[in-house]
């Protein structure tokens, strides 16, 4: 689970900015939280709320970015850069992440410092009476080379001396089959916010969401129960293969099928011609059963986007119920719905502002001054006592 992230000049965040999902014991502990074997109780949700480019999609993208970096980021092409954005006014400096998650009921804080070009540090530190590093990996700028430094990761030095400076240690450790490199393959981040935005509900989007559920049939059924039960208009999904001609060749690729009853007839439409709220329902389930399978965490901007308000609650609820979220999956997404407000506890609620400067700052909803349980903290949001509101 994420415990904790943080960031420093990255995108419209120029201050260091942290987003804790951790909470006190004094907090109820409901079906929205989790008590890990540490003792820590730690949140499955987090609602991103402000106004249009105050800053909640680039909250998100740190979070998104780490995920792909960790894991993934020696499968880039060595001559290309790291896909970070600092804030326009601080263009030289670097920028900072942090995370904290457990692994296996281990406890780990994960650090870097980069620029576009290279690597600065980077480092990986366990918790066992207290935090002590596995690696560090330091550029020295006098010797041009990286400073290492390994303690419980079983890493060839002079292997670990030639990773590439727009790689990670852990991903490129995981290509030698380095066990701790390999067990964070199964820190799932999943997301449908790419480095530069959100990824649109498309044609692609829908064939390869189609093509998941194809393979995997034990989500199809519960996909297609869902969408059912949603009031969509829907009494089941079929999934049609297809060959398609392209520019370079013939392709075969999943197209679904929505079935629809009427007077006792069944009637089939292709997704095309479906609803923009039924085809992101899809889109977004493709994203979330995965993740609530197995554990991990899913990032979803706009989770409401083409989706009626009332679709929120049914959604979250697939992460607090623990016959459909096994793995204490958790949900860090934006939306425009202020009625989440009325669904989540305060803690849960991160309110994303932009200032005259064009910076970002973050404030979770109960570090607020004077803020009290029995609020009405909707109407309170909608009447501009918290900030994070257009002014028009």
């Amino acid at each position: 689970m994420i415990y904790n992230y943080s960031f420093t000049n990255f995108q419209s965040f120029k201050k260091s900015t942290r987003v804790d999902l951790t909470v006190t014991k004094k907090v109820e502990l409901t079906h929205f939280l989790c008590e890990t074997k540490n003792g820590e109780r730690v949140s499955k949700l987090m609602a991103v709320l402000g106004a249009n480019g105050g800053g909640k999609t680039a909250l998100l993208k740190p979070l998104a970015f780490l995920g792909w970096f960790i894991n993934t980021s020696f499968q880039s092409a060595p001559e290309s850069s790291i896909p970070i954005s600092p804030h326009f006014s601080a263009e030289r400096k670097p920028t900072e992440f942090s995370i904290l998650f457990d692994l296996d009921d281990k406890l780990y804080r994960y650090e870097l410092r980069c620029t576009r070009e290279c690597v600065l540090f980077e480092a990986l530190y366990q918790k066992r009476e207290r935090f002590g590093y596995v690696f560090v990996r330091e550029w020295n700028d006098a010797k041009k080379c990286y400073d290492i430094k390994l303690q419980d990761f079983d890493f060839n030095l002079q292997e670990a001396l030639k990773v590439r400076q727009n790689a990670s240690l852990i991903s490129t450790a995981g290509q030698y089959g380095v066990p701790l490199a390999k067990d964070f393959a199964r820190l799932s981040i999943v997301s449908n916010v790419s480095i530069a935005d959100r990824l649109p509900v498309v044609d692609l989007a829908i064939t390869s969401a189609a093509k998941y559920f194809s393979i995997n049939k034990k989500q199809f059924q519960q996909m297609e129960k869902l969408l059912s039960s949603w009031d969509l208009g829907l009494s089941g999904v079929e999934l049609l293969e297809k060959e398609t001609n392209l520019p370079n060749g013939s392709q075969k690729i999943w197209l679904p099928i929505g079935l629809h009853k009427s007077n006792k007839k069944e009637y089939k439409l292709l997704f095309s011609d479906e609803s923009n709220g039924t085809r992101a329902a899809f889109c977004l389930l493709a994203l979330l059963l995965p993740v609530l399978e197995k554990g991990g965490v899913a990032i979803i901007d706009e989770l409401e986007n083409d989706l009626h308000p009332h679709m929120l609650e049914p959604i979250l609820d697939l992460f607090a119920n623990p016959k459909t979220n096994p793995c204490n999956a958790q949900l860090l997404f934006s939306c425009h719905a202020a009625e989440i407000l009325n669904l989540v506890h305060k803690s849960q609620i991160m309110l994303v502002q932009k200032n005259d400067h064009c910076e970002s700052t973050a404030c979770r909803l109960d570090a607020i001054e004077g803020i009290r349980s029995d609020d009405n903290f909707y109407a309170k949001y909608m009447a501009g006592h918290y900030g994070a509101i257009p002014n028009l």
